[in-house]
């Protein structure tokens, strides 16, 4: 059998799933019922016996096992759980505290930390060698088993931890927890130490290279200071923009200044009908010594030989000489001229010589042009002066930026630097110091009371144990009784529609097949018919005449699965209520192989059905009345062979006759796994009415039953349960019921 969950509808429903073929004969594989936890109620309740016999063996057992053992004794102690220690965080990288008690993670806990430390095998190894503790066979107790001694508790609230230790000895109890707290606090106290040494060795080791990292920052700033010609950034910003502004205020003057000059040098350049270089060649010239005395000493040598051309011939010597002397002075000239013009011949000979007023023209020209000339150098310079400050002030943020992130740099280097000498300084101190991070708050006792946990514990598992064995046992008396209990599990295994229950108020069956049917009146519908079994009987007719609506039933066969389900009874009891509703009804006890109808009803057997079926008796000399209605043919003299008996021509024309006769009626006929006389005679009637009893039919039963059934082809008219016990029925139903028959047995107190 097997026990799970089923999702059914959004919920969750607990199932049974049967392995046992026996037990649900139409299932080619597992299949899943509903569980019936009422169900469980009742077979506690019929196995509650052997049940807590079983407990309590195993508890007695465990009982008596307490009583070998020696008595135990359990010391004590306290430690307080400090959350830090007053030791400085060396590496200084965050501010915390060395030897801190924090998790790595938020469900972590400090103190369970603590405690498995504590638990751990080296300190325990250590407590073991330091107080030679030993086992039974005189070896080193193992740490293992020294640790299922050991027990932790934190108090809730609180940061202290109770340790406990049992121990068969009371002083060792005590020597045991005192030793062990004092271990774990050298070893708190020596793990704190070897944290600051580490720390330490790791500041010693990063502080050279701290300190390069200083240097190469400020060699890094000043470079690039040197490089870029930078003094102060903000400062050399402010005069950029100031120079600047300065800067373009003078070219704006610079520049109408040079507009004016421009339009006196195109008037004057008018005037003189030369260009500047010309002007400034022409007055140059008139302006040296040694060109106006040659050019007078030329001017005069010409006139003269015009002079002397008027008086004589050219070929005269005075003339030739005039002629020889002109031409010494016009290469004299022009020798002077190219020396005061450096080579240059920029002016023609009639601007050698010229009157005042255009040489003043001249004059003023060449100023004009020396002027225009200062004023566009200059506005080149301005300009030229202005655009490299702006240049400058263009690249004067990225200079910021990356002198600033120099700088940075510089600052965290020397953060750092000066931060791991301070924590250097600390290490020092810190090193001679002995703090851990918890103290004894309550040193371990010796005590004279033993402690009874491991009685407890053996009288608990013992519990456990019998409540499992109980459990076992239940459930293996359950599988190898394969009977059916319950209305609900008849219904279940038949799946046939259940048309009557009727129930039992007598003494309740123990369910095994060999016991005799209930002492209960035979026929409660003649003589207690108030009861709650005569008024199942009722319902049974009364659902038999609604259950076919195109041919009304006449003839029925009433058997079972298996004998002592009391189909006999049924048969008398449904034989009485329909007589009682005026109908006249034949009940035929066909059961020649165990007949009772004969001694139900008080009647003799000497002859009967097998009688009239051979021919030996008429049925009209054997029938008997017994109530007003219903006729009784009982059995007759027992055959060799009943099934050739039924199962002949006689017995099918003698049904014929008696439906025409009466106007129903029932035949008992043997259980059918006795024979195949019920199957028979269903053949011949209107269809069977199958009785099944809970504690005397099993499963096997049933299943033979259905399949003999199925195989021959019946008409299965539904299913009686008969001897249905209250007690054991979960079904609302049946509440009512319980507390009519209540009542009905205090009226007969009362009566009595």
């Amino acid at each position: 059998m097997y026990i799970g969950l089923r999702w059914v509808e959004g919920d969750y429903v607990l199932n049974v799933i049967s392995l046992n073929p026996l037990s649900n004969f139409n299932m080619q594989s597992q299949e899943a019922v509903d569980l019936d936890f009422p169900r469980l109620w009742y077979v506690c309740k019929r196995r509650w016996l052997s049940a807590t016999l079983v407990f309590g063996s195993a508890v007695v057992i465990a009982l008596g096992f307490t009583t070998l053992l020696k008595p135990a004794y359990e010391a004590q102690g306290k430690l307080l759980i400090k959350k830090s220690s007053q030791t400085t965080a060396l590496t200084g990288l965050g501010g915390e505290k060395l030897g801190q008690l924090e998790g790595l993670d938020m469900k972590s806990s400090p103190i369970s930390t603590e405690m498995e430390v504590i638990h751990s095998v080296p300190l325990l190894q250590k407590t073991i060698a330091s107080l030679n503790l030993k086992d039974p066979r005189g070896v080193l107790l193992a740490p293992e088993i020294f640790a299922k001694r050991l027990k932790f508790k934190n108090t809730p609230t609180t940061d202290v931890l109770q340790l406990s230790y049992e121990s068969k000895n009371p002083e060792e109890a005590a020597a045991v927890v005192n030793k062990l707290m004092d271990l774990y606090l050298e070893n708190n106290v020596f793990t704190n130490r070897a944290e600051t040494i580490a720390a330490g060795d790791f500041i010693a080791k990063q502080l050279p290279q701290t300190e390069a990292t200083v240097r190469q920052a400020e060699q890094a700033l000043r470079g690039f200071q040197e490089q870029n010609h930078l003094v102060s950034l903000s400062e050399e910003s402010k005069s950029a923009v100031a120079i600047v502004k300065e800067l373009d205020s003078k070219i704006t003057e610079v520049g109408a200044a040079l507009a004016d000059v421009n339009a006196q040098y195109v008037s004057l350049q008018s005037k003189v009908g030369m260009s500047s270089a010309s002007a400034i060649a022409a007055n140059t010239l008139n302006q040296s010594p040694g060109v106006q005395k040659v050019l007078e000493s030329l001017q005069q040598a010409e006139s003269d030989l015009v002079l002397k051309r008027s008086l004589f011939q050219e070929a005269h010597p005075l003339i030739q000489d005039l002629k020889h002397q002109t031409g010494i002075l016009q290469v004299l000239l022009r020798e002077r001229i190219a020396q005061s013009l450096n080579g240059q011949q920029l002016v023609s000979d009639a601007s050698l010589q010229m009157g005042a007023s255009k040489q003043k023209l001249i004059d003023d020209f060449v100023k004009v042009e020396v002027e225009r000339l200062g004023l566009a150098n200059r506005l080149a310079l301005l300009s030229q002066s202005a655009a490299t400050y702006k240049r400058r002030i263009q690249i004067l943020p990225k200079l910021e930026g990356e002198q600033r992130e120099l700088e940075r740099q510089l600052e965290a280097a020397q953060s750092t630097y000066q931060t791991l000498l301070k924590k250097l300084q600390e290490v020092k101190v810190q090193e001679n110091q002995n703090i851990g991070n918890a103290r004894i708050i309550e040193p371990a006792l010796v005590t004279v009371k033993s402690t009874i946990t491991q009685k407890i514990l053996i009288v608990f598992v013992g519990g456990m144990l019998g409540l499992m064995l109980a459990t076992g046992m239940v459930v293996v008396l359950e599988v190898r009784d394969r009977s059916i209990k319950t209305l609900k599990e008849v219904r279940e295994l038949y799946g046939y529609t259940l048309l009557g229950a009727i129930p039992s108020f007598g003494k309740k069956p123990s369910y095994r097949h060999q016991d005799l049917e209930p002492a209960i009146p035979e026929l409660p519908v003649r003589d207690t018919p108030r009861s709650p079994i005569a008024e199942g009987y009722r319902m049974l007719q009364a659902n038999l005449k609604f259950l076919s609506s195109d041919k009304p039933l006449q003839v029925i066969v009433v058997t079972s699965a298996v004998p002592k389900e009391g189909k006999s009874t049924v048969s008398a009891n449904l034989a009485t209520a329909i007589a009682q509703l005026g109908r006249r009804v034949l009940l035929v006890d066909a059961d020649m192989r165990h007949p009772l109808q004969h001694h139900i009803w008080n009647l003799t057997n000497a002859a009967g059905l097998s009688d009239v079926i051979v021919n030996q008796a008429e049925f009209t000399s054997v029938v008997n009345s017994v109530i007003t209605n219903l006729d009784i043919l009982t059995a007759g003299v027992i055959p060799p062979n009943p099934l050739a008996l039924l199962d002949s021509k006689r017995m099918a024309a003698l049904i014929e006759s008696f439906s025409t006769t009466y106007d129903f009626v029932i035949i008992d006929a043997p259980p059918i796994v006795i024979g195949a006389d019920a199957l028979t005679l269903g053949k011949m009637t209107d269809g069977v009415l199958l009785v099944a009893r809970p504690g005397v039919v099993s499963s096997t039963g049933v299943t033979a039953a259905k399949e003999a059934l199925l195989a021959t082809g019946q008409n299965v008219l539904g299913l009686v349960v008969n001897g249905v016990i209250l007690e054991n029925e979960s079904d609302s139903y049946f509440y009512y019921a319980k507390e009519y028959a209540a009542v009905e047995y205090f009226e007969k107190k009362v009566t009595t």
